[in-house]
């Protein structure tokens, strides 16, 4: 069995591999997980023991085939369960995240199993996420963040990057959420800012860190 501190760790790393590369360092997971270095390092000697992730120090941390597993079983149960408050009980997408991260710890497989059942097995989450199936599996779309398309390229938003309910409340705000078409009319030489025409019908600026948060398909 394994703690709810434990399992965050893993999520923590599991999601720093796909944005780093398979080796995270130290430093980035105490940054995820606001946490300070000697208490990181002493949390994966404990995983280390577990034979949870590949340790060395100094060389950086790799989820062990188990630890993989148990990571992608967490996100799966966190994305079903953000999918099931929106879809279902009718919250915003920016109220979920919280939610979702206590129920993600629910250890019985059985339960999770029937949600995604009942929900008739969703692909993504409210956010554009994959969702893993129950053997870990699932296909990880080709998107790209606004700030790296050309002028003129025409794309449809399939999710963001920050989950922050300060930056969703924004996007639901302006009207950039998930299925609106967009198309790239402008970059700032100045400093990168980004216009936009929105469905055809609508012209909106946003900031460099904004575009670089929204994923788009094209």
């Amino acid at each position: 069995m394994n703690s709810f501190t434990e399992e965050n760790y893993l999520k923590s790393i599991y999601h720093l591999s796909v944005i780093d590369g398979e080796t995270v360092s130290t430093n980035s997971i105490a940054a995820a997980t606001h946490t300070k270095a000697a208490s990181v390092t002493d949390m994966l000697k404990k995983l280390a023991d577990k034979k949870l992730i590949h340790y060395a120090k100094y060389q950086g941390v790799s989820l062990t085939d188990t630890g993989k597993q148990i990571a992608i079983a967490i996100v799966r149960k966190h994305r079903l369960w953000e999918f099931f408050l929106v879809e279902k009980l009718n919250f915003k997408w920016d109220e979920v995240h919280e939610l979702a991260e206590e129920l993600e710890h629910i250890t019985s497989a059985e339960l999770v199993d029937r949600l995604d059942k009942f929900l008739d097995y969703p692909k993504y989450d409210p956010h554009g996420d994959p969702i893993p199936d129950n053997n870990g599996r699932f296909k990880q779309a080709e998107l790209k963040p606004i700030s790296a398309l050309e002028v003129n390229t025409v794309g449809i938003i399939m999710g963001v990057r920050e989950h922050a309910p300060a930056f969703l409340q924004h996007l639901e705000k302006i009207g950039l959420t998930i299925g609106n078409q967009i198309q790239l009319t402008e970059i700032a030489d100045y400093d990168h800012s980004v216009t936009l025409n929105l469905n055809n019908n609508k012209t909106i600026n946003i900031s460099r860190d904004v575009a670089k948060n929204i994923l788009v398909s094209i």
